[in-house]
């Protein structure tokens, strides 16, 4: 693969989850987020972009959106649990995604907002018309995910270099 061909980020905010007595870590899915989870899933597969790795939050919430969503998928990505993603900024977002190995091209992040919005908000320097739209519109609710593009290698990645390409949430 050739740092030449542009390379694709898919933010992926986890399923509407629950509220029981439990800490926010352990939080699981609301029956609604199941079912968004899945939507969300055959969404991404729709996109056509074969993903070459995962990175996930360890929050329970998240794990499950990842586990209903790839159910979807024709091929499971790598998936790497990460847990510093869980309640992460932005630019601590972009520092993981530095770390991203050469040979993927096409990785998928499931994580929390504000972070993830942030995250989408923060890299795309330019985007889609419509897209951009959505997005501002829409915000990012639970499900949602953005789709962006941009040419380097992962340790170039920073604010503005990215494309938005595509951005869906599930109805209300």
């Amino acid at each position: 693969m050739s740092v030449a061909e542009p390379r694709r980020i898919i933010l992926f905010r986890h399923a509407k989850a629950d509220w029981p007595q439990v800490t926010d870590h352990e939080r699981p899915l609301a029956d609604r987020g199941r079912m968004d989870a899945a939507e969300a899933g055959r969404r991404l597969t729709d996109t056509g972009i074969a993903f070459d790795l995962a990175l996930c939050s360890t929050a329970v919430r998240t794990r499950e959106t990842w586990k209903l969503a790839v159910q979807e998928f024709p091929q499971r990505p790598k998936t790497v649990y990460e847990e510093r993603i869980y309640e992460a900024s932005p630019g601590e977002l972009i520092a993981l995604l530095n770390e991203t190995p050469d040979d993927a091209q096409n990785v998928l992040m499931i994580g929390h907002n504000p972070g993830i919005q942030g995250l989408a908000e923060v890299l795309a320097g330019s985007g889609e018309e419509d897209a951009r739209e959505r997005m501002s519109r829409r915000g990012f609710p639970a499900a949602a995910f953005a789709v962006l593009s941009f040419g380097g290698a992962w340790k170039s990645l920073e604010p503005g270099v990215a494309t938005l390409r595509d951005y869906w949430a599930p109805a209300e």
